[in-house]
């Protein structure tokens, strides 16, 4: 009897010393660390030409995988599918991901681009965006160029049930523009740019206001788990900026090789159409970034774009974290 006594004894202590031990403190480091890179996103192309990532990240043994994304919309389904922990989209495209349920965050705006306009072909009937009613425009849905379109059309009358939109990803989207089999395109660069200088694409609209800025999103989860390594992200891109600013023939010829282009067109994205300063809203997710967001939402809404029952404008309180950018650009106050 003693003995079962004793026995009992010791396995409730064993019990209550086992719920008395704390969880598992989070993983220090991530096994690896897994970011885009795209043609319409020059600090991304600048990164991985360097390896600057990889050296800051060397003496804590992170591997650095890159991914890929034809387009904001594709960097989206990387993100929503945990392929990776930084996807760079446009501003539009983040708070659309965001609003229909992609845990993400955007912590850092690496351009102020005009990368989105609406094209024609040089010799097209069509003269306004009143003369689209009826005709067939390709378009990467969830994109920049996708909402400029749309706001374009509601600016002169019409709406996405007056034209035919061909949901075409960019580069899809530009061949079928140069056959003839769409009427206008929705282009992005640096598409957008050998179309003007090799096509002589005629604008048929453009606003750099209703472009919705480049912006790198996390995960939410990776945020949460590695804010240190977040910050080290950002300042990379910050490198990256500064060096493209610094040495942009250098940048041009980087863009022109990894997007198989001639040099005069990877300059005319950089240097026409690609804002890279503070002043132009540029680093640190800030006001101009946020009021160009809200101008997305009516439109969000309007075309039953986000989901029914999602609340956009929340979505956007939700989406925007500056704290890490500042934390990682601005020098620690003294």
């Amino acid at each position: 009897m003693r003995f079962f006594r004793g026995l009992a004894l010791a396995l409730l202590f064993a019990l209550a010393s086992q719920g008395c031990k704390k969880a598992p403190p989070p993983a220090a480091k991530p096994s690896e660390l897994r970011i885009d890179y795209a043609t319409y996103n020059p600090s991304s192309l600048v990164l991985k030409k360097f390896g600057w990532l990889e050296e800051d990240l060397k003496a804590d043994g992170v591997p650095v995988r890159w991914v890929f994304s034809a387009g904001s919309n594709k960097a989206n389904e990387l993100v929503s599918a945990n392929t990776i922990d930084f996807g760079s989209t446009a501003g539009s495209a983040a708070l659309l991901a965001r609003t229909n349920g992609v845990p993400l965050k955007t912590i850092y705006v690496y351009s102020r681009p005009e990368w989105g306009q609406l094209l024609v072909p040089e010799n097209s009937p069509i003269k306004t965006v009143a003369d689209l009613r009826g005709k067939k425009i390709a378009a990467t849905r969830g994109t920049d160029p996708f909402t400029l379109t749309l706001r374009a059309l509601r600016e002169n009358g019409l709406t996405s049930k007056d034209v035919e939109l061909v949901a075409l990803q960019h580069s899809d989207g530009y061949v079928a523009w140069q056959r003839g089999n769409v009427d206008a395109w929705a282009a992005l660069d640096p598409f957008l740019a050998n179309a003007l200088l090799k096509d002589k694409a005629r604008v048929l609209f453009h606003k750099v206001e209703f472009n919705t800025f480049g912006v790198l999103n996390v995960r939410q989860e990776f945020l949460q788990k590695y804010p240190s390594y977040v910050q080290t992200v950002v300042k990379a891109y910050e490198r990256a900026r500064l060096w493209i600013i610094a040495h942009p023939d250098d940048a041009a010829a980087i863009l022109a090789e990894a997007a198989k282009l001639d040099l005069d067109v990877a300059k005319n994205q950089l240097t026409q159409r690609t804002g890279l300063t503070p002043n132009e809203g540029v680093g640190i997710p800030g006001p101009q970034l946020k009021a160009a967001l809200a101008g997305v939402i009516p439109i969000l809404v309007d075309e039953a774009i986000v989901k029914p029952g999602t609340d956009p404008a929340k979505s956007l309180e939700e989406l925007i974290d500056p704290t890490n950018a500042a934390l990682a650009i601005q020098p620690a106050a003294k």
